[in-house]
């Protein structure tokens, strides 16, 4: 049996990242995980892909380049899943063809002087932009800035520039139609309160999926709160509960949705009986849920994969143009709805 670090995670029950520390050596797991992680790779004779000899055609050196903001990307950004599993499959993707990922952090309050203040280094081939809270006027600010640039979790039709991030249309109408084929009609919609264009595509996507059965979100089931906050009191269940509550809600990411059936537990409501509950990522904390959440499932791995290509094209193709790539989701159906 060939497996894959996902089946590593998966068998040791830890999350991707943790394997990918384990593998490489380095701190953040505890001796317990890091030896039932082992007892895994023992078992199914796991060997890891082998660094490629160092050739003109590979990058040498990439910066990750973190640009913070009061959104989502914020000084704890690396405590959220998705953002922790997409910087650990960046960098064996990287370290694979023995190249090195180093990452850099800037505020983009003050984006242009930092911009700036960012160490030269013959050694760096080019930068992966973490884009998530970008603007439109912030990506083009970089993008004048820095050559070989590639942003990722984000994209801008009208900017010429390479992309890559998930299909958030696309894996929100899957969700709206998974939704609709289980019977729900009334379904409500929570919403984070800070916009990015990557919620901005999957509401597009859910609500255009409920229109292809006349069906449309009432303005009392919509709902607005943190995307990434931690704390149960920040989201007020009881406005959804208490007032002509929804049969089922779609999530605009799976911290929501975690927090949601945490709370709804709590409170004695049964998921998915009374209510059910479908987010959006898969992080690792969805599986730990009882019940454990449906959800669409982003695949992170290609994300870094596709950007370390694109960034090669920059660097090695003289006549490389830019290019724009939506990674296609699909529907991860478990208990929650």
């Amino acid at each position: 049996m060939e497996i894959k670090m996902d089946d590593i995670a998966r068998l040791a029950n830890v999350s991707r990242s943790a394997v990918s520390l384990a593998l490489n050596g380095k701190d953040g797991v505890s001796e317990a995980t890091r030896a039932k992680i082992f007892k895994v790779i023992d078992k199914y004779n796991y060997k890891p892909l082998r660094k490629s000899k160092k050739n003109l055609h590979e990058l040498a050196t990439v910066n990750l380049l973190v640009v913070k903001s009061f959104a989502l990307v914020g000084n704890n950004y690396r405590s959220l899943p998705f953002f922790d599993n997409l910087i650990s499959s960046l960098s064996e993707r990287i370290s694979n063809t023995g190249g090195t990922l180093q990452i850099s952090t800037i505020d983009s309050q003050h984006l242009e002087q930092s911009l700036n203040d960012l160490p030269n280094s013959d050694e760096t081939t080019g930068t992966i932009v973490l884009a998530t809270d970008l603007s439109e006027s912030e990506v083009r600010t970089i993008q004048a800035k820095l050559e070989n640039v590639v942003f990722i979790d984000t994209y801008y039709r009208n900017i010429k520039a390479d992309f890559v991030t998930m299909d958030n249309y696309q894996g929100a109408f899957d969700a709206g139609i998974f939704m609709l084929n289980k019977g729900y009609q009334r379904i409500g919609y929570i919403a984070s309160n800070k916009l990015i264009a990557n919620f901005q595509m999957r509401r597009t996507g859910f609500n255009d999926a409920l229109a292809t059965r006349h069906i449309s979100i009432q303005p009392q089931h919509y709902y607005q709160v943190s995307p990434t906050a931690t704390a149960y009191d920040e989201l007020d269940i009881h406005q959804i509960i208490d007032h002509d509550a929804p049969d089922a809600v779609f999530c605009e990411d799976d911290y929501i949705a975690t927090r949601l059936i945490k709370q709804l537990v709590t409170a004695g409501i049964k998921v998915p009986d009374e209510i059910g509950v479908m987010g959006f990522d898969d992080i690792y904390e969805g599986t730990l849920l009882m019940p454990e959440l449906s959800t669409v499932h982003v695949p992170i791995y290609q994300i870094a994969s596709q950007a370390i290509q694109q960034l090669r094209g920059q660097v090695f193709k003289h006549d490389y143009a830019p290019q724009k790539s939506l990674i296609s989701t699909h529907i991860i159906e478990r208990n929650s709805i």
